[in-house]
């Protein structure tokens, strides 16, 4: 039996406990975010990247911290992040070769559509072919007649297998030619052989950007829609008559099952980091376009790059090594 003493000591001790405030969730975020960058340091991706994550560090109030992880042909980002606690603290930009990787393989290592959440596309790359200021070839048209009239003799440099290699591999079978591929680690190693004369041209995002305007390197084509701003000379793939675009549009995402409140703070964050004055004059530098998708769009924007991956991995018949 509980006496009127005993009820009175349970209600105050009632009392007390629904006085006191629900606790607080922690906010999001309360300590510095790592994002992978899957490219070596120096090339147009990661000084893109560390741009626009100085800029979203700015807006969260929590430092954005680059990590670069080369190798594989721009994957170990999205490998890395794969089975990372899905908290919003560990991120990837995502290459297109997280989309044609699993297809040229029997025993892919990610799914891109589950093992993900897209948060935010953010650019595309500029791109295309250059040559050493010395090499004999002064146009696309004239590397391209030589590689024909030897086949298997001329070699181009990419930032990795499955990078610009397709575009490269697309073009040969459009035009007629068969041409090596040496694959490096990044932007900066298929350069720096380039200019050494270890390889004939150099098939690259738009890391030259500066050296041509230095005449350290002469482009001969660009894989656009349209001419490069700074390069109004250098024409498309497509004015020579070859339907190759290679704009490969990227963004970041996080492991799969992040939180949605999560993902709006990442992507608001974001969007306001591609937009604002600092990045776009990196990407200028660059001539990189601004592709920006939200969420939701960069989320069916992977539907469709994974099919067309498909598509384009059957067509070449591209298999991993």
């Amino acid at each position: 039996m509980t006496t009127p003493l005993r009820r009175r000591g349970l209600l105050g001790a009632g009392a007390v406990l629904l006085a006191r405030p629900a606790q607080a969730q922690p906010r999001f975020p309360d300590r510095p975010i790592r994002v992978f960058v899957p490219w070596t340091p120096g090339g147009a991706t990661d000084i893109q990247m560390r741009s626009v994550c100085e800029v979203a560090s700015r807006v969260l109030g929590q430092p954005v911290v680059v990590e670069n992880k080369p190798g594989a042909s721009g994957t170990l980002g999205a490998l890395a992040v794969k089975d990372a606690k899905p908290d919003g603290y560990t991120l990837s930009q995502m290459p297109n070769g997280v989309f044609r990787m699993p297809a040229m393989v029997a025993r892919p290592q990610w799914d891109p559509l589950r093992d993900f959440t897209w948060i935010i596309r953010m650019v595309g790359y500029m791109g295309g072919v250059v040559v050493h200021p010395n090499a004999p070839w002064k146009t696309m048209q004239e590397l391209i007649a030589y590689a024909r009239a030897n086949p298997g003799k001329v070699n181009y440099g990419t930032p990795g297998v499955n990078t610009t290699d397709v575009q490269m591999q697309r073009l040969a079978r459009a035009a007629g030619v068969e041409w090596v591929t040496v694959p490096f680690r990044g932007a900066a190693p298929n350069l720096q052989a380039l200019l050494g004369r270890q390889i004939d041209f150099s098939a690259e995002t738009s890391a030259w950007s500066d050296m041509a305007l230095e005449g350290t390197v002469r482009p001969l084509a660009v894989w656009m829609s349209e001419r490069a701003k700074r390069f109004p000379e250098v024409p498309t793939f497509r004015e020579l008559g070859y339907d190759v675009i290679g704009e490969s549009a990227y963004g970041i995402a996080g492991p799969r099952g992040m939180d949605p409140e999560v993902v709006r703070v990442l992507h608001d964050a974001f969007k306001v980091a591609v937009h604002d004055p600092q990045h776009l004059a990196v990407l200028a530098r660059f001539d990189m376009p601004v592709r920006y998708l939200n969420s939701e769009d960069f989320a069916a924007d992977a539907v469709f790059q994974a099919e067309e991956a498909r598509r384009i991995v059957k067509e070449l018949g591209l298999r991993a090594e």
